[in-house]
């Protein structure tokens, strides 16, 4: 079977197709794990006649899975930058980082689920490839870049902004950690805005 066209190339069929993939490949991960989410799972979560399907839209999981990151990362990046952006103030805009953040795993449960599958595959070395989507994934320079930004404009202070962006996310990824252990009866909406509250009362100047 050839191999599909390049991205420039591709037809509208060939991008639903991809596209249907990748989202029986959230599916997968989210529901039983990388360890578990096989080609032949994936095309059953997809209703292929085989899983050569999927070989002919992906050379192999490496390219699949990473997929499947840049598809997160893109959708849940656009949301989180959307809400930053319609705040005035820096306090406004940490408060838009910290809700949209937990905003994502509310409205998109599969999505954060599978990230998190994809994130601990690199950290296993389990499929090559993957480094970048899961420093993508766990960076925290956009935060750190708002603080410091927070900071000049007299809104902020601390001394540390790269601290404290490792505490403010340590907090939002424990939250969502607590949320999936406890099969989610965690009320993360009332979660957010404490941790809204909290880091507002740490940082903001008096």
């Amino acid at each position: 079977m050839t191999r599909a066209a390049q991205p420039s190339a591709r037809t509208f069929t060939q991008d639903a197709r991809r596209a249907q993939i990748v989202q029986a490949t959230i599916e997968t991960l989210a529901e039983i794990g990388y360890s578990k989410a096989s080609f032949s799972a994936i095309c059953r979560r997809a209703r292929l006649s085989s899983t050569g399907m999927i070989s002919y839209y992906f050379s192999g999981k490496p390219e699949l899975f990473r997929e499947v990151g840049q598809t997160i990362l893109t959708e849940a990046g656009a949301a989180i930058e959307a809400s930053i952006a319609a705040e005035m103030t820096y306090r406004g805009k940490l408060g838009a980082y910290i809700a949209s953040q937990v905003a994502v795993v509310i409205r998109r449960p599969l999505y954060a689920q599978a990230l998190a599958e994809i994130v601990a595959m690199a950290q296993a070395r389990q499929v090559d490839g993957l480094d970048d989507i899961a420093r993508s994934a766990l960076s925290t320079e956009c935060l750190v870049n708002l603080l410091e930004q927070g900071c000049r404009a007299g809104e902020f202070h601390t001394s540390d902004s790269h601290l404290m962006a490792l505490a403010i996310r340590g907090a939002i990824d424990n939250v969502v950690r607590h949320h999936h252990l406890r099969d989610g009866d965690v009320d993360l909406e009332r979660c957010a805005r404490q941790l809204v509250d909290l880091f507002d009362r740490c940082i903001t100047s008096v």
